[in-house]
C-alpha cells in the first residue's frame, strides 16, 4: 500500500505533541505500518502492556464506588459509541496536584476492566501505580483512527478539552479533566478522569423517568456547563444523556467532545480522502449528532450554532419528566422528519412549568428559542419558572436530590414514589400483614384482617401456585399446549398466573399481557399483535411494592417496572410473585 502523504502523518503524530514512549520510530513509518494493517479485521479489545502479571491480576480488581446515598447504581460504565470512539467515563479524581507527570508509557499504569468501546477506542479504568490514583484512559489505535478519517475528531476533543483545563471556573466543574497524554507506536492515550457513577442514561431507564426535584436540578447543572462551555466559544453539537457523566457526588460530568465545533476564525483543516469520498470533516459539518437530539436547523440549512445545544437541553429535560426522548420513531429518517415538523407530544401528566420550558426551548427557528438571544449566562433560561429557587452559581456545591423510583401522576393516578428497601429485621414473606404494611394502611385496617376468621395455624405444607409434582407440571403442560394461545409465547413454560397489565415507562403505558411462569420467568406479550416484547429478569434481588390495589412496583437491580392491573388485582401479583421468588431463592434473613 502506498505510503500516506507526510502532512497526514505529522498530523496523527501531533495529537499528543509527546514522542513515542517505546523504541523510537518514525511518524511516517508508524503511519505506514498502521496503513498496511488497515484491512485486517479489528481485534479484540486488549489492555496495553502491563508491569507484571500480578498487577494485571490486581487490576481485575479495580471497580467503581458504589453510589453515595440511596440513588440507584444502574450502570458504572460508558459504553456508547461517539464520533471520538466511545463515551468515556470520567470525573475528578484530584487536583493537579495529583495528576500524572508530563511524560509517561502504559507501564505507569494498572489497567483495569473495559469501562467503554467504540470504534476505534477503548476505555480503561486503570490506576497510577505511583500514587493509586484512578483514571479513565481511552486509548485509541492509530491505524484505526486513520483508516476511518478520524484524526480531526481525536484533535478537537483534545482541543477542546485542553481550552477547558485552561479556563476552569469554581461554579461550574462540569466536565470531564484531561490529565495527560501519551502515545506509543500503535496507540495514543488519554489519561481522564474518572466518573464512577457512569452515564445519566441508565438512571433514567432505571427509574423510568425523574421526580421533578431530580429533573430541575440536573437540568439546571447542564444549563450551567453550557454556559461556561458557551461563553468559551465552543458549542457540544452531541449534548445527550450519554454524553452525561455522575460523579463520586452525583454532579454533571460531560464528556465526548469530539463532535465540539470551536467558534473561531482560523481555517480548519481539511483531511486527505480517498477519491470520490467525503472527508470526515465534511461529513461531520452536514451532520454531527445522536438523531433523536439533533437540532432542526442542522437537518435543513447544515448549520450550527450555540442555540442547537439549548434544544438538545429541551429533549434531556422532555426525556427526564417523561421518560423517552420527544422526537423517537422507527428510523433515524422518520426522526428526522418529526423534527423538521416539529412533531411530537406531551403526554398525559407532564408537569405544567417544565412542559412551558420545553416548549420554549424546541423551537424550529434557532434564533427564537429561550436563551438563544441572551448574552453571557443564560439568565432568560434560569429565570424561567421551572428553576425556580435555584441558585445556580452554588449548585456544585450542594447534594444532588436521591434518584428513587418514581411513577409520574396523570389525570387518572396520583405520583407515586419509592423509598423502597428490604430491612433485615421484618418477617420474611407477603401474607395479608405484610402486604397492610407495604400499602401504608392504618392500624384499624390492619387489625381488621388480623382479626378476620381464619383456619386455624399449621404447617404450610404446599402452595398453591408453585409446588407441583413433576407429574403435575407435565399434565397442565399438556393442556396448555393444546389450548392455550400463548404457549409458544411463553417459550413453552407451564403459566402460574396471567392477566391484562398497563407496563409504565415513565409517562408513557402500553397495554401488556403479563406472565408468571415457572422457570421462573416474567414475561410481557403484546396482547395484539401476539409478540413477544421483552421479560423482568429475575434474582434473589428482586422485590415486589404493591403501592395501591391497582399499581404495583417490581424492583430489579438495574430496572424499576411500574405495572398497573385495571381490573385491581396488584395485590395478588405481588403474592404470587414474592411465593415464587421464595420458592426458589429461598428465604433470605
Amino acid at each position: 500500500m502506498a505510503m500516506p502523504a507526510p502532512a497526514r502523518t505529522s498530523q496523527l503524530h501531533d495529537i499528543t505533541n509527546l514522542p513515542p514512549s517505546t523504541t523510537p520510530q518514525s511518524p511516517a513509518a508508524a503511519a505506514s505500518s498502521a496503513l498496511s494493517a488497515a484491512g485486517s479485521p479489528r481485534p479484540a479489545a486488549q489492555p496495553p502492556a502491563q508491569a507484571s502479571p500480578e498487577n494485571r491480576q490486581s487490576a481485575e480488581g479495580v471497580a467503581p464506588a458504589a453510589v453515595a446515598g440511596s440513588s440507584p447504581n444502574p450502570s458504572s460504565s460508558s459504553s456508547s459509541a461517539s464520533s471520538t470512539g466511545c463515551s468515556t467515563a470520567a470525573v475528578a479524581t484530584g487536583t493537579a496536584n495529583n495528576a500524572p507527570p508530563a511524560k509517561q508509557s502504559a507501564k505507569d499504569y494498572i489497567f483495569g476492566k473495559v469501562i467503554g468501546e467504540g470504534s476505534f477506542s477503548t476505555v480503561y479504568l486503570a490506576k497510577d501505580i505511583h500514587h493509586s490514583k484512578e483514571y479513565a484512559i481511552k486509548v485509541c489505535e492509530k491505524r484505526h483512527i486513520v483508516k476511518e478519517l478520524k484524526v480531526e475528531y481525536v484533535k478537537q476533543e483534545k482541543e477542546v478539552l485542553n481550552i477547558l483545563n485552561s479556563n476552569q471556573n469554581k461554579t461550574a466543574p462540569f466536565f470531564v479533566k484531561l490529565y495527560s497524554t501519551f502515545q506509543d507506536n500503535e496507540r495514543l492515550y488519554f489519561v481522564l478522569s474518572y466518573a464512577k457513577n457512569g452515564e445519566l442514561l441508565p438512571y433514567i431507564n432505571k427509574v423510568g423517568s425523574f421526580d421533578i426535584q431530580c429533573t430541575r436540578f440536573y437540568g439546571a447543572e447542564i444549563l450551567r456547563a453550557l454556559e461556561h462551555l458557551h461563553s468559551l466559544g465552543i458549542i457540544h453539537r452531541d449534548l445527550k444523556p450519554e454524553n452525561i457523566l455522575l460523579d463520586e457526588r452525583m454532579h454533571v460530568q460531560i464528556t465526548d467532545f469530539g463532535s465540539a465545533k470551536i467558534l473561531d476564525d482560523k481555517p480548519r483543516p481539511q483531511p486527505r480522502r480517498r477519491d470520490g469520498e467525503q472527508s470526515s470533516w465534511q461529513r461531520r459539518n452536514s451532520f454531527v449528532g445522536t438523531a433523536q437530539y439533533v437540532s432542526p436547523e442542522l437537518l435543513t440549512e447544515k448549520s450550527v450554532s450555540k442555540s442547537s445545544d439549548l434544544w438538545a437541553l429541551g429533549c434531556i429535560i422532555y426525556q427526564m419528566v417523561a421518560g423517552l426522548p420527544p422526537f423517537v420513531a422507527r428510523s433515524e429518517y422518520l426522526i428526522f422528519q418529526k423534527i423538521i415538523k416539529l412533531e411530537y407530544e406531551f403526554p398525559d401528566g407532564f408537569e405544567p412549568k417544565a412542559k412551558d420550558l420545553v416548549q420554549k426551548l424546541l423551537v424550529l427557528d434557532s434564533t427564537n428559542r429561550l436563551g438563544a438571544k441572551d448574552i453571557g449566562n443564560y439568565t432568560s433560561v434560569r429565570s424561567h419558572h421551572f428553576f425556580a429557587g435555584l441558585d445556580f452559581e452554588t449548585l456544585y456545591k450542594q447534594t444532588p436530590p436521591p434518584i428513587y423510583p418514581y411513577l409520574p401522576g396523570t389525570s387518572k393516578n396520583e405520583e407515586l414514589k419509592s423509598h423502597y428497601r428490604v430491612p433485615d429485621h421484618l418477617e420474611p414473606g407477603l401474607d395479608d400483614k405484610q402486604l397492610t404494611r407495604l400499602l401504608g394502611l392504618d392500624l384499624q385496617d390492619a387489625e381488621a384482617i388480623e382479626t378476620r376468621p381464619r383456619e386455624p395455624v399449621r404447617p404450610r405444607k404446599k402452595s398453591s401456585i408453585i409446588d407441583l409434582s413433576p407429574g403435575e407440571v407435565n399434565e397442565r403442560l399438556a393442556i396448555q399446549a393444546r389450548e392455550s394461545k400463548w404457549h409458544n409465547l411463553v417459550q413453552k413454560n407451564l403459566i402460574l398466573k396471567s392477566g391484562l397489565v398497563d407496563k409504565r415507562k415513565g409517562l408513557f403505558a402500553r397495554r401488556r399481557m403479563l406472565f408468571l411462569t415457572l422457570g421462573p420467568h416474567l414475561y410481557y406479550v403484546d396482547p395484539v399483535d401476539m409478540v413477544l416484547k421483552g421479560e423482568i429478569p429475575w434474582s434473589p434481588e428482586l422485590r415486589v411494592e404493591p403501592k395501591n390495589f391497582k399499581i404495583f412496583f417490581v424492583h430489579t437491580p438495574n430496572r424499576t417496572y411500574y405495572l398497573e392491573d385495571p381490573e385491581g388485582y396488584a395485590l395478588e401479583w405481588c403474592k404470587a410473585i414474592e411465593e415464587v421468588r421464595i420458592h426458589t431463592y429461598g428465604l433470605r434473613p
